[in-house]
């Protein structure tokens, strides 16, 4: 892999957290109380709750879960395409959030939530998930249950993926301009290149191999080679 720990090392700046970006406003408890109760009203009938971890979940997983299996989710692929003006990103210098894009496929891994903490577990992930909300327009990331590929069946599963119209969509960027927002954008939160090196690193681990993000990692190492040699 070319992108290494010392290449990402060299994209870390300090940032202070200034809270939200001005166009953006925290979701309060009874949002995220009420997004909950929606996804378990759109629960598949007759199955267990499965996530579909296909990014940062895949290495840092914010649900406990009694079981994960590798899957694959047809017409559905993994992109840098959401805008991120805190986190990873600032207003002046905005990072790339991995999000579902439609087309194509994408592997991960499914988790499985023990039936009795399903609500609990839901709460803990749609408060990571989703902090922030654009004050006016439509959001960029929501949930949905999406059709699942297993060796051991197929099934549906919650996944976090991309509303085309939302405010923060940032879909139609090429390899070369992927990569260059994620060599130079930081936030108090860390490294955009961090994030994708976390995430690849996972994904290598577990045997999924996305060529994709496996050429997009090659253009930022690069591109960080360039801003510090």
């Amino acid at each position: 892999m070319a992108l290494t720990a010392d290449l990402v090392e060299r994209a870390y700046r300090a940032i202070e957290n200034t809270g939200p970006a001005p166009d953006m406003v925290r979701n309060t408890e009874t949002e995220w109380n009420t997004t909950v109760r929606e996804m378990l009203a759109s629960r598949p009938a007759g199955q267990d709750v499965w996530i579909f971890a296909y990014g940062s979940l895949l290495w840092k997983p914010a649900v406990e879960h009694v079981e994960e299996r590798p899957g694959v989710v047809p017409g559905w692929h993994r992109s840098f395409c959401i805008r991120m003006k805190d986190w990873r990103g600032t207003v002046d210098q905005p990072g790339l959030m991995m999000g579902l894009d439609r087309g194509g496929q994408c592997g991960g891994m499914v988790l499985r939530l023990a039936e009795g903490t399903v609500e609990a577990q839901l709460g803990k992930l749609v408060r990571r998930e989703m902090p922030v909300r654009p004050s006016s327009k439509p959001i960029t990331q929501t949930s949905r249950w999406v059709h699942v590929h297993t060796t051991q069946g197929r099934f549906r599963a919650l996944a976090f993926i991309v509303n085309r119209n939302g405010v923060n969509y940032a879909g139609g960027l090429t390899p070369d301009e992927t990569a260059g927002i994620l060599a130079n954008a930081c936030g108090h939160g860390g490294s955009c290149a961090e994030y994708l090196y976390n995430t690849i690193s996972q994904l290598e681990a577990l045997g999924i191999r996305d060529r994709n993000l496996w050429h997009l990692q090659s253009l930022v190492a690069d591109k960080l080679v360039s801003l510090h040699p």
